[in-house]
């Protein structure tokens, strides 16, 4: 009976963890690596595993650094089950779809280029149709089902309050007459935020396995954060230029959708017209509508007197290409949403391109900037950035609302370790080695916590534990 840390380790993205028991083995999460050109290049390597001796994947959450391998897996032979939220399960038919879409236009990007060179060619990571197929290994769960997925293997999610359907994930290993208790945190949420309700707490553990993301800083407070918003619009507002939010398409810009409507009136958001532009993003706008029963108090009350999560009166979705090249014809007075998060894809380049060299044009960072990413460059301070082999300069004033974003920060995460009794190893993963390191630190002055960063392919037996 054991864990092997396969992603994740001392990194971001890339979560991957393999548990053996009884001679069975199931995956917990299974995700894309995100960063750099180089980075991203690990995830055409072979699986350290043989994908078709895989019995089960457990997924904690949608986003594709915990998701995006999964087509991948399915390619190689996996023929399991996953298990999932049923939230989670509606969103990644929809990021998996676009996932595959993008992998086959950048494969036939470069091949254009190979070909000219005489190169070889380079297949996709995978395609539409091989994400299609991916889904239906799916099975969706709910919140406090318990399950045993194969012999000696139990689980049940619960809500990690991250994005919709974001689960903490609670395993039962039974093997001969020996029984141990894993709790995978996935990607926790942040304390108060808009829409979803908080972390749930879990006492008894015999390891926890728990991301570190911010475990070396604090949130802003929500009063310090909608007044850094509200100065960012009336700021704006004297400059008559445009606003540019890159936006995670799953969670953030829903959040921030909704913290509009609230703050309608007293923004004057009436002054903007504000744009979403991401079919994606629209897309999974209406997976957030449909699962009401996971929203918060507040939430679930505002979307039953305005009738509906998002009632924007100045609200317009941009689906089609020819919409999103509409909108670069504005140059005053537009809210443009769009993706990628990172701004390392997506249609955001296409607005960096119109709007980051002018001096009215305000820039909001909302969300965590992986190393290597345009957007982490753009939170660094660069000058300028290159974008479709053109250098532009970067005259546009850079916000980072920390305060948005939608993981536990230093002092939430350990909050939420502190309702572990007994004192369980805890295994930190998920964090940028800084962000790791200080939180162990924390973890051990402040609880006496037992804390290990496991490296990557670090194997743990847990019959010792």
């Amino acid at each position: 009976m054991n864990i092997q840390f396969l992603g994740a380790t001392r990194e971001v993205t890339g979560s991957c963890f393999l548990l053996h028991c009884g001679g069975r083995q199931v995956l917990v999460d299974c995700g894309l690596i995100q960063g750099s050109k180089a980075d991203e290049a690990r995830n055409a390597e072979a699986f350290p595993f043989n994908p078709a001796q895989i019995d089960a994947v457990v997924l904690t959450h949608s986003h594709l650094d915990h998701s995006g391998r999964i087509p991948m897996l399915v390619k190689a032979g996996f023929k399991g089950p996953i298990y999932t939220h049923e939230a989670s399960l509606d969103l990644c038919r929809i990021m998996f779809k676009d996932a595959g879409y993008i992998n086959e236009k950048e494969a036939e990007w470069e091949n254009r280029k190979r070909e000219r060179k005489h190169q070889p060619l380079l297949e996709p990571l995978y395609t539409v149709q091989e994400a299609q197929a991916a889904m239906h290994r799916f099975r969706g769960m709910v919140y406090g089902e318990k399950k045993e997925i194969i012999p000696g293997v139990t689980i049940r999610f619960r809500d990690a309050g991250h994005i919709l359907g974001s689960s903490i994930v609670e395993v039962w290993l039974d093997e001969g007459s020996e029984s141990r208790k894993l709790v995978f945190s996935g990607d926790l949420g942040h304390r108060g935020a808009a829409i979803l309700r908080d972390p749930e707490a879990i006492k008894q553990a015999d390891l926890v396995v728990m991301e570190s993301t911010y475990g070396d800083r604090l949130h802003r407070s929500w009063e310090e954060t909608w007044e850094e918003m509200a100065q960012i619009f009336i700021q704006a507002r004297k400059g008559h230029g445009n606003i540019l939010i890159p936006a995670f398409t799953v969670g953030r810009t829903q959040e921030l959708l909704y913290t509009f409507a609230r703050h309608y009136e007293a923004w004057d958001m009436g002054r903007w017209h504000i744009f979403l532009d991401s079919p994606m993003a629209i897309a999974a706008t209406d997976v957030y509508a449909r699962h009401s029963d996971l929203y918060d108090i507040e939430a679930t009350k505002h979307a039953h007197e305005q009738g509906g999560l998002f009632s924007l009166p100045n609200l317009t979705f941009s689906r089609t290409a020819l919409q999103s090249m509409g909108i670069n014809q504005i140059s005053d007075g537009a809210i443009i949403i769009a993706g990628s998060g990172m701004c390392s894809g997506g249609r955001i380049k296409h607005h960096l391109k119109h709007n980051i060299w002018r001096n009215d044009c305000q820039l909001i960072i909302v969300g965590f900037q992986a190393r290597g990413t345009l957007g982490r460059a753009l939170v660094d301070g660069t000058d300028s950035i290159r974008l479709w082999g053109e250098t532009m300069r970067v005259a546009a004033k850079i916000h980072t609302v920390g305060g948005l974003s939608a993981h536990a920060d230093s002092d939430g995460l350990v909050n939420w370790h502190g309702h572990f009794e007994g004192n369980p190893l805890t295994a930190l993963v998920h964090g940028e080695p800084e962000a790791m390191d200080a939180l162990e630190e924390r973890l051990i002055s402040e609880t006496h916590a037992r804390v290990i960063t496991p490296g990557q392919g670090e194997q743990l037996d847990l019959l010792a534990l």
